[in-house]
């Protein structure tokens, strides 16, 4: 188990006399620079520097209330504050084990000039990688509690940059990305989606982390860090203008944005800025803006590669249902209408358990396995629907538990609701109690479908408490959560290392049945630099069978060599070989599926531009093997890697899987070539990536 380690912590607080206010912060290497300004009106506002030029113009900040008057003018400085940081933490998992956390800092205490008890302070942190600032509202005289119906923080961007981007969607980020200029978002095209299971797009917004790249070659990752009790952010665009501003998702049931009780910190709104693109996914700004471990170790989950009993539902080789009926008391009984196609039965999950055993991978997934499949989607009413306890007549939880245990695997628990919030959280502490009984330490949740109670959407206040209840109530059965449908990661990793990995975007699932035919092979290489840097991405890598033959209109548009790769670009401390067991039965290529590491010593992004190609290098922690992974769109290209990361004076043994000369993600995906070499520090080697593909390094230190 890592230990939390601090090597240097350094906190100073300067209070700067009145009418001589410090306005301005500079991050430690001095690239960076946050400057706060007050209109003579007492409008704030402020502007953020790049080595002296301007990235972010002058951007006005505001909140609107209910039964307030708004926070918009008025305003004068009472106070400034300087502080600073520099301190190392270790992650208990993660990309890298050592994380620095290294920041200059302004705090601005505002009050209105007519009613001096109205008092806002703005929380601004210059870091190396980017800025970020919060605000925070304190105790005032006569206010308990904010109902805020909108906050306006401006992001006025200095030129029409080129953005990828997805809609601001309330209820899901499983979108495809677009690649255009900011005067051309148009998020209101993306509504009505067939194959998403809820939307609502209400206007011309986009969701974060959204990344863009200027003319002159810089580019900059909008996102929010921390998002505790508090509605997710959504970007408004005027394309005309050229600027963002914030818009908070709503609640219809509600009719408010958020409701906080005073004192109350919003989420950090953030900007990493990178001269170079591989340096947004170098960037831990917004982990670093999160609150340290609160659990203190987490040693009961041990990062894992997986399979499971979940492809097989989605390429309809069987069912997440047994075939019950619910009677009049809302019991669900096994009337003899068994249909004989149910994925989840005992006798099945022995198999993916012996496969898991004999390929070293440390757990198996089993959706499907509960009662309730039959009424999962499709209805308005899904409360009291499924039952997170009671196994279908042919699957025997127990017994399963034990054998898998025996063999040295662990099971891996799954809880869809169905988006009734309601059913799931009355059933919370009897599930994970069960989970604890049985020794599972892990559970996918799912929240399919448009949010019980109606009016809610996902992306709200309502759900954001709610994901966190789930997280908090996990973690005190030792149960650690991997999301899907779920809110986006903010970086709550650090404080909940239970929080392992999460959907949060357009996985591989909809390969099998998504009507446009799947995920293009630009997908992944936009992923790396946009979901990718707000956290953990469980995207279920490792299809060796690319053509789907019970989907004859779909494919996987990647090659082989691209899914190996995926193990290290994509990451995740879980990782699915997704396919059936048959499809890796006499495949050399699951040789790098059985080797290639799930936690890291640290990680080395080697090349990369948004859209077109990635590849990164990470060292297994404790091992000192190190794992290369490279991927890139539909056009075919040659890659240089220099191996200067390998420790000096060391051979490494070197298993090279890459795409064969006539290899192609339409036509030929298969076609791959596995090459033995020595390579050491300081070697330098050219590779081919063919359309849609990619290339998997092992490098074993000798």
């Amino acid at each position: 188990m890592k230990k939390s380690i601090t090597l240097l912590a350094a906190i100073a607080l300067i209070s700067c006399q009145k009418d001589n206010w410090e306005t301005t912060v500079t991050s430690p290497n001095g690239k960076n620079a946050i400057h706060f300004n007050l209109t003579a009106d007492g409008i704030p506002n402020y502007v953020v520097m790049h080595n002296n030029k301007t990235v972010i113009d002058t951007s006005s900040m505001a909140f609107d209330f209910k039964d307030q008057n708004p926070f918009k003018n008025g305003f004068e400085i009472v106070n400034t504050q300087m502080d600073a940081m520099d301190e190392t933490w270790e992650m208990p998992w993660g990309e890298q084990r050592e994380v620095r956390n290294h920041y200059n800092g302004l705090l601005v205490q505002l009050q209105e000039r007519e009613t001096p008890n109205r008092r806002l302070h703005i929380h601004f942190k210059a870091y190396d990688d980017g800025v970020a600032f919060r605000y925070e509202f304190p105790e005032q005289e006569g206010l308990e509690s904010l109902t805020i119906m909108d906050e306006h923080t401006e992001f006025q961007l200095t030129g029409d940059h080129t953005a990828w981007w997805i809609p601001g969607d309330w209820d899901i980020y499983e979108h495809l990305y677009s690649t255009t200029k900011v005067s051309e978002i148009d998020a209101l095209s993306k509504r009505n989606d067939p194959n998403l299971a809820a939307t609502y797009i209400p206007e011309n917004a986009v969701n974060t982390p959204v990344t863009m790249r200027t003319d002159d070659g810089l580019h900059l990752s909008f996102h929010e860090a921390n998002l505790t009790n508090y509605s997710g952010m959504t970007l408004k665009v005027d394309s005309k203008n050229l600027i963002l501003t914030s818009e908070l998702v709503g609640s219809e049931r509600q009719g408010h944005k958020a409701k906080v009780t005073l004192p109350f910190k919003t989420p950090w709104r953030t900007i990493q800025i990178a001269d170079k693109a591989t340096e947004l996914i170098d960037s831990k700004l917004i982990v670093n803006l999160n609150e340290p471990n609160v659990l203190g170790h987490v040693s009961w989950f041990t990062p894992m590669k997986y399979n499971g009993i979940w492809w097989e539902m989605h390429i309809e080789k069987g069912t997440w249902d047994y075939g019950m009926e619910m009677d009049e008391n809302g019991v669900w009984q096994d009337v003899g209408k068994a249909h004989g196609k149910h994925s989840a039965t005992t006798e099945n999950t022995k198999k993916y358990i012996d496969f898991a055993a004999d390929n070293g991978l440390g757990g198996v997934l089993v959706e499907g396995w509960n009662t309730g499949w039959e009424r999962w989607i499709g209805f308005e009413d899904r409360e009291g629907v499924f039952d997170f306890v009671t196994p279908y007549p042919d699957y025997d939880i127990k017994t399963l538990a034990t054998y898998a245990k025996e063999k040295g695997v662990e099971l891996i628990m799954h809880h869809e609701t169905s988006a009734a919030t309601g059913t799931y959280e009355k059933q919370l502490d009897t599930a994970y109690s069960l989970m604890k009984d049985l020794g599972i330490h892990s559970v996918k949740t799912g929240y399919v479908g448009k949010i019980i109670p109606k009016g809610e959407y996902h992306h709200g206040q309502y759900m954001v408490n709610h994901y966190r209840k789930v997280l908090e109530t996990a973690a005190k059965y030792e149960v650690a959560i991997n999301a899907h449908e779920p809110i986006k990661a903010t970086g709550l990793r650090r404080t909940y290392p239970n929080a392992i990995s999460r959907e949060g975007l357009r996985g591989q699932e909809f390969n099998a049945w998504a009507t446009d035919g799947g995920n293009p092979p630009g997908h992944l290489p936009i992923v790396a630099f946009t979901r990718m840097l707000s956290g953990p991405i469980d995207f279920t890598p490792g299809a060796f069978d690319m053509a789907l033959p019970t989907k004859p209109n779909n494919q996987i548009n990647t090659t082989l060599a691209q899914q190996l790769a995926l193990y290290v670009v994509i990451y995740s401390p879980i990782q699915m070989a997704c396919d059936l067991p048959e499809n890796y039965e006499g495949q050399p290529a699951m040789q790098f599926i059985r080797d290639v590491g799930v936690d890291w010593e640290q990680s080395k992004v080697l090349n990369g531009e948004v859209g077109d190609f990635v590849t990164i290098a990470r060292e297994e922690y404790e091992t000192g093997h190190w794992f290369v992974g490279a991927i890139t769109d539909e056009n075919a290209r040659n890659i240089t890697i220099d191996f200067d990361f390998l420790e000096d004076g060391k051979n490494y043994k070197a298993l090279i899987y890459r795409d064969a000369d006539d290899a192609h993600y339409r036509n030929n995906p298969e076609a791959l070539i596995i090459e033995n070499m020595e390579i050491k520090k300081g070697d330098s080697k050219n590779f081919p990536l063919k359309e849609g593909g990619g290339l998997a390094i092992s490098l074993m230190k000798e």
